[in-house]
C-alpha cells in the first residue's frame, strides 16, 4: 500500500484519531472506509515501520492493529511504540489466527482482541466503547 495515509498533524476538532495497521491492502482499505464513514480521523499503515513513523509524527486516540504483520513483525510492537508516546492509549489487536497464548498476552496488557473475519457491529461498538472509556 506504500506510505501511510497521513492526516495533518493537527486533529480535527471533536474527531478521534485512529491508527489502523494491516498488511492486507483490501482489509486496511475496508477498515479505513468504515471508520471514516463513522466520523473518525483515520491514518492507515500497511507495515510496522509505517505505523511507527505515524506514531512518531502524531498522537492517536486508538490503535487498531493486525497481529501478524510483515517479516515476523507483530501488532504488539506497534502498540508498544504507541504506548511509549501515550502509555494508556486504547488498543485492539485484530487477528485471524491468534493462539490462546497470544490472546491472553493481549488481554493481560490491556489490549482488546477481535477475531477476523471482523463483525462490523462488534468492531464499531468495541471501538466506540474504548474511546468512551478514555473521556
Amino acid at each position: 500500500m506504500g506510505a501511510a495515509k497521513k492526516s495533518s498533524g493537527e486533529k480535527p476538532q471533536g474527531r478521534n484519531r485512529v491508527l489502523v495497521v494491516d498488511d492486507e491492502a483490501a482489509v486496511l482499505y475496508t477498515y479505513r472506509m468504515i471508520l471514516e464513514r463513522e466520523g473518525y480521523d483515520v491514518v492507515a499503515a500497511s507495515t510496522s515501520k509505517e505505523a511507527k513513523e505515524a506514531i512518531a509524527a502524531q498522537e492517536f486516540d486508538l490503535i487498531l492493529c493486525d497481529y501478524s504483520l510483515e517479516q515476523q513483525h507483530t501488532g504488539f510492537e506497534v502498540i508498544a511504540a504507541a504506548r511509549e508516546r501515550r502509555p494508556n492509549v486504547p488498543s485492539i489487536m485484530l487477528t485471524g489466527y491468534a493462539t490462546l497464548e497470544t490472546a491472553d498476552e493481549a488481554r493481560e496488557n490491556g489490549i482488546g482482541v477481535l477475531y477476523k473475519p471482523i463483525d462490523i457491529t462488534e468492531f464499531l461498538s468495541t471501538t466506540s466503547a474504548l474511546l468512551e472509556e478514555q473521556k
